[in-house]
């Protein structure tokens, strides 16, 4: 097949036809065009010429005539093609084309007596042609191991698949408008760091050769955002990729978006209203039609009655099952005994100090921390504290995770001078969240694989 394709190009070039001219200006969305002749009737023919282009998708016709589909980001159209308007040369070159070549188009839209929307050809331009054939002959790619490696032909064969990631780009789009609208700042912070944090979690390391230093991919933004906070920029947020040398499952990939965002003079029931009113917001810009009721006030449940209600256990008294300290111990329980049941957006509140090194002491609960985590869809997709900004509470805080790193943990903070020194500066009282957006994407889709909603997922080789 790709021979006779290859034969093609070189006729066409014998011809003096351009397979891969510079440019096609002036094309109008497929979608534009079914939207502006939404009522014309069966039969009905207009005058209004429109320029389209696309990728043929399917061919059909005999003698004089043939019908060609064409394929954009929007949607599908037919193309009605005749010998006697296009000529014989150009009518037989068009119908000669194979299925993925790229094609513009000049026409008159009508509607066939069948009731299907067409464009009458004018004139055609062959925009590139394809020299592989499309996957399954646009019946749809199923083998999944061919979607996640060579994403363009899973957007070539499935209108699911484009229709989902204009779904994310639409869902990143909403959740800054809402955080523009309400005087939060997007700002930039580095990628490689002199250290990792933010997050209890194993980074990827490099080597700067000019400076001669091992740098780290940054695991999370936290520090430096609330270093920011410091300065007086009050409400800022940062949509990134964060790196964290973990494990592949079906929820986590080793470089991931996230969306951070912090608060000067809130705390995290304030912030927990502000997710509330996010996701719904996103939800409804979107057009979700899922199961899932976004509306606030979302449940309340404590880390202690959630483990209680779904295993029978008192964290706080009873003994737990497994192995590893008893922070990592209740984090399993929760993890698998409880998340998996949380279907309806659900916050659980009220961690562990031990879990938690960078959250306020509870102000009333001796042991725990300000700290909620949101769940939805059986799934955890956000992480939010009323943030610590005592420097001294910090400063013992890092020196716990150290001890802890020095006792075989390997997902601890290294120890920040840096942030501390800020935090003498004084930060104000501070909420502050991580949103993952991959896994809000999944909720909001009905993907039950973060494979899915990511465009390139890592693959072993």
């Amino acid at each position: 097949m790709s021979e006779d394709r290859r034969v093609k190009l070189e006729r066409l070039r014998s011809a003096g036809v351009d397979p891969f001219p510079h440019s096609f200006e002036g094309v109008v969305p497929i979608a534009s065009i079914h939207a502006a002749h939404a009522e014309l009737e069966d039969g009905q023919e207009t005058d209004v010429a429109y320029r389209g282009a696309g990728r043929l998708s399917a061919r059909r016709g005999h003698g004089g005539a043939a019908f060609v589909d064409v394929v954009d980001r929007s949607g599908r159209i037919q193309v009605h093609a005749r010998k006697d308007v296009l000529g014989e040369e150009s009518f037989e070159r068009l119908v000669s084309l194979d299925l993925g070549d790229l094609v513009g188009v000049d026409g008159t839209a009508f509607k066939t007596r069948r009731g299907e929307l067409s464009l009458k050809a004018s004139d055609w331009t062959l925009l590139a042609k394809s020299l592989k054939a499309p996957p399954e002959k646009f019946h749809g790619l199923e083998d999944v191991e061919t979607r996640y490696r060579h994403r363009e032909l899973d957007l070539i064969a499935n209108a699911e698949a484009r229709e989902l990631f204009i779904l994310r780009a639409k869902v990143i789009s909403a959740v800054r408008s809402w955080l523009d609208e309400r005087g939060f700042i997007e700002v930039e912070t580095p990628i490689l760091q002199p250290l990792y944090g933010g997050a209890l979690a194993r980074p990827f390391t490099t080597h700067h050769n000019e400076l001669d230093r091992d740098l780290f991919l940054r695991v999370a933004d936290e520090l430096y955002l609330k270093r920011l906070i410091v300065g007086g920029l009050e409400r800022v947020y940062e949509i990134r990729k964060d790196f964290r040398n973990e494990g592949v499952s079906h929820k986590h990939n080793p470089e991931f978006t996230m969306l951070e965002w912090y608060q000067a003079y809130a705390d995290y029931r304030d912030i927990a209203e502000e997710l509330e009113q996010l996701v719904s917001y996103v939800a409804e810009q979107v057009e979700y039609d899922g199961p899932i009721d976004f509306s606030p006030p979302w449940r309340r449940v404590t880390l202690r009655d959630a483990i209680r209600e779904e295993t029978g256990l008192d964290i706080q008294t009873d003994e737990l099952p497994g192995v590893g300290t008893w922070a990592k111990r209740v984090d399993d329980l929760l993890s698998k005994q409880v998340e998996p049941k949380l279907q309806e957006p659900t916050f659980v509140m009220d961690y562990p100090k031990e879990l938690s090194p960078f959250a306020k002491d509870h102000r009333s609960e001796a042991g725990l921390v300000e700290r909620f985590e949101a769940f939805a869809a059986g799934m955890e997709f956000s992480n939010a504290f009323t943030e610590l900004n005592d420097p001294d509470e910090q400063r013992a805080r890092f020196e716990q995770q150290g001890r802890d790193e020095a006792a075989g943990d390997e997902e601890t903070q290294p120890y920040d001078e840096d942030y501390v020194l800020a935090l003498e500066h004084g930060m104000p009282p501070t909420g502050g969240i991580g949103i993952g957006v991959d896994r809000l994407v999944m909720i909001l889709s009905g993907s039950t694989s973060i494979r899915e909603v990511l465009l390139f997922p890592a693959m072993r080789a």
